[in-house]
């Protein structure tokens, strides 16, 4: 891409970089007989949830704590585990998370672009700066603002 500055930009957000599908869990929910909803209200709860967002719990732990979770629905933990075992397939894992920096090399090669020619966005600063340790360009976003400057000449 001549004269851009990035050939792609790479954001923490669900839903841009990472597609879900809208009816995996409700599916697995399903197909465990479980209620619809089950697994994402385990997943999801907000004390949990922001223990992995923060770094607290490694996604590792993230996972195990959800089956702890969901154990007594399921009928066990081996059960839950079995659950969130699937769940995990579809979620796009690789085995590593943020800041580890095989995660940058990981999405730049997905969208088949060089690491140098990447911009990630990210609210976390050590993400941020694990990126560009890595050889990306980071942006710590803060404000609208700065990703609309940021992008401005790949618009156009």
């Amino acid at each position: 891409m001549d004269g851009l500055p990035f050939d792609a930009v790479l954001c923490d957000f669900d839903g841009v970089v990472h597609l879900w599908d809208p009816d995996g869990m409700n599916a697995l929910d399903r197909s465990w007989g479980l209620a619809e909803g089950t697994l994402a209200g385990a997943a999801f709860d907000g004390e949990l949830l922001q223990a992995a967002v923060t770094g607290r719990l490694s996604d590792e732990q993230w996972r195990h704590r959800v089956a702890e979770v969901l154990a007594p629905v399921c009928g066990s933990l081996a059960r839950a585990q079995d659950l969130v075992g699937a769940w995990s397939g579809l979620t796009g894992r690789i085995g590593v998370a943020k800041p580890d920096p095989r995660v940058f090399a990981t999405a730049a090669q997905r969208v088949r672009a060089d690491v140098r020619r990447c911009l990630v966005v990210d609210d976390t600063l050590a993400h941020v700066d694990a990126a560009r340790a890595a050889g990306l360009t980071g942006l710590h976003y803060q404000r609208f603002g700065q990703l609309r400057d940021m992008v401005a000449p790949l618009l156009g």
